[in-house]
C-alpha cells in the first residue's frame, strides 16, 4: 500500500515544508509530521494513493464490524447468555450489538473537539487505538459460567468503546476524494469507499467459516473464535498508517487549512446544515436497513431456525458478497449516467419490493437462501454503492468534513443499529414475512427523504 521502503532512522524534519507552514499546522501533533514524511518522497498523493487508504481504512472498520456482528449470533448467545433460551439470547446480544451505533455520535462530538485542538493524526490514532483495544478486549472475555453477570457489562462496555472509537475514525478521505473526483466520474468515485463493506464482510465470514469449519464446538467456543479479534486489531495498525499517510500530506493541509476539509463545531455544523443532516440521515435508511438484512439478521435466521450449521452459511455469505462488490463498482458508472438520487430512489423501490417476498426465501434451504443472499447484495450494492455520496453532495464545503460525519452516525444509527434485532423479534413472533416491514420502512423513509430534498430549487443547491 505504501510504496516507499523507509527507516525509522531516516525521519529527518522537511524545513522547507515547516518553513511555508501556518500557525495552525504548527501545531499539527508528532503522530502526523512522522506519518507525513513517510509518504513526503512522493510529492502530491494521487487520487489513487486517495482511494487505497479509503478502502483500507473502511474494510478494517467494516471487519471489526462483522467480527462482532458473526460473534452475537454464534458465540455470545452461548458465552454470555447461557441462562436463557437461544433467541432470547441472540436478541440480548443484538441489543448488545446496538449500543456502538448509540456511542457513535458522541464519539463524533468527542474526537471532532480532539481533531479541532490536536489534529488529524492524533485523532486517528486515539480514535483507531480505542477501537482496537476494545475489538482485542472481547477476544479475552470470560464466560458467564466464570464471572457471571460481570461479562455482560464487560461486553457492553467494550461494544460502547468500539461505537465510540467508530465516531472518530471519520478522516475526511471520501470528501478529499469526492473533492477531487472530476463533475462527470462522482458516481465513480463516491462509490469506492462502500466497497470496504463487503471486503471487510468477506474475510470475517471466512475467517469464522475455517474456525467453524476445523474445530470441534466445544474448542471454538472455548478459544477458536477469539483469533478473528485478534486479527482485527492486527488490521487496524495497518490501516492506521495507511490513512495517517494521506491526511497529513500537502494536498490534504491546503484543503485543510482552506476551510474545505476542516472540522466544525457540531452547534455550527447543525445550525447551518440542519436541513441537510436530516435528509441526509434518512436518505440511505433503505440501503443501511438492507445491510443487516443480508448480513447479521440472516445468519441468526438460519442458525437459529434451522439444522444448517454456521460454517456453510457463512460461506454463501462470502461468495454472495462478491456480487455485492460488482454492484458497487457497477452503481458508479449507472450513477453517472442517470444520476444518484434517481439511483437511490430506484433502489430504494426494487428493496421495498424485495421486502415482501424474499425473506422467505430463508425458508427455502440451500438454493433459497443463496438466492436470497445474492439478490440482496445486488441490491445492496446499487443502493449502498452511491449513499454516501448522496450525503456528501448535499453539504456546502466548509461543513462537508463534520456535516458527512454526523450525518453517517445518525444514518447508521437509525437505519441500521436496531435492524438485527428488529428484524429477528418479528420474524420471531410473526414468521418471516414480518421481517420485510422493517426494511419496507427504511425505502419509505428513503423515498420520503428524496422526495423533500427534491422539492429544494436548483440555486439551493451546492454547486460544488
Amino acid at each position: 500500500m505504501c510504496r516507499a521502503q523507509w527507516n525509522p532512522c531516516d525521519w529527518v524534519p522537511d524545513i522547507s515544508f515547516h518553513a511555508v507552514a501556518t500557525d495552525k499546522m504548527a501545531q499539527t501533533s508528532t503522530a502526523e509530521t512522522n506519518s507525513g514524511l513517510i509518504g513526503s518522497d512522493h510529492g502530491q498523493v494521487s487520487a489513487g494513493d486517495i482511494a487505497v487508504g479509503v478502502i483500507v481504512g473502511r474494510t478494517s472498520e467494516f471487519f471489526d464490524f462483522f467480527v462482532y456482528a458473526i460473534a452475537s449470533v454464534i458465540v455470545f448467545p452461548k458465552l454470555v447468555f447461557p441462562t436463557h433460551d437461544p433467541l432470547v439470547g441472540t436478541l440480548y446480544s443484538f441489543a448488545i450489538f446496538a449500543l456502538a451505533f448509540i456511542a457513535r455520535p458522541f464519539g463524533s462530538v468527542l474526537f471532532m473537539a480532539v481533531d479541532r485542538a490536536y489534529g488529524r493524526g492524533a485523532k486517528l490514532t486515539i480514535a483507531l487505538f480505542l477501537l482496537g483495544t476494545s475489538t482485542v478486549a472481547i477476544a479475552f472475555l470470560p464466560a458467564y459460567g466464570d464471572i457471571g453477570a460481570l461479562a455482560i457489562w464487560l461486553l457492553a462496555l467494550a461494544r460502547i468503546g468500539q461505537g465510540v472509537a467508530l465516531g472518530g475514525t471519520w478522516d475526511g478521505l471520501p470528501s478529499l476524494l469526492a473533492l477531487n473526483a472530476p463533475r462527470n466520474r462522482r458516481g465513480f468515485y463516491a462509490m469506492i469507499p462502500q466497497l470496504g463493506a463487503p471486503i471487510g464482510l468477506i474475510v470475517a465470514s471466512s475467517l469464522f467459516a475455517f474456525f467453524v469449519a476445523n474445530l470441534s464446538a466445544d474448542d471454538f467456543l472455548a478459544w477458536g473464535w477469539r483469533y478473528p479479534f485478534f486479527v482485527a486489531f492486527a488490521i487496524n495498525v495497518v490501516a492506521l498508517f495507511a490513512r495517517l499517510r494521506i491526511v497529513v500530506t500537502p494536498e490534504f493541509s491546503r484543503l485543510y487549512e482552506s476551510g474545505d476539509l476542516q472540522p466544525t463545531r457540531i452547534r455550527d455544523t447543525v445550525r447551518a446544515e440542519g436541513r441537510n443532516v436530516v435528509i441526509g440521515a434518512f436518505a440511505p435508511l433503505a440501503s443501511f436497513a438492507l445491510f443487516h438484512m443480508v448480513t447479521v439478521f440472516p445468519l441468526s435466521w438460519v442458525f437459529l431456525f434451522t439444522n444448517e450449521g454456521p460454517a456453510r452459511f457463512l460461506t454463501i455469505e462470502a461468495v454472495s458478497a462478491l456480487f455485492g462488490i460488482a454492484a458497487i463498482v457497477a452503481s458508479g458508472p449507472l450513477a453517472d449516467r442517470v444520476g444518484r438520487r434517481a439511483l437511490l430512489g430506484g433502489s430504494a423501490i426494487a428493496i421495498a419490493t424485495f421486502s415482501g417476498f424474499a425473506p422467505q426465501l430463508l425458508d427455502g434451504g440451500t438454493v433459497g437462501e443463496a438466492l436470497f443472499m445474492v439478490l440482496g447484495f445486488i441490491l445492496l450494492g446499487l443502493s449502498f454503492g452511491q449513499s454516501s455520496g448522496v450525503v456528501a453532495s448535499s453539504f456546502s464545503r466548509h461543513y462537508r468534513y463534520t456535516g458527512s460525519a454526523i450525518t453517517s452516525d445518525l444514518a447508521w444509527m437509525f437505519g441500521a443499529g436496531f435492524a438485527p434485532l428488529a428484524a429477528l423479534l418479528l420474524a420471531g413472533n410473526f414468521g418471516l414475512i414480518a421481517a420485510g416491514a422493517y426494511l419496507l420502512s427504511g425505502a419509505a423513509c428513503t423515498l420520503l427523504a428524496l422526495w423533500i430534498d427534491g422539492r429544494r430549487s436548483v440555486a439551493d443547491r451546492p454547486t460544488d
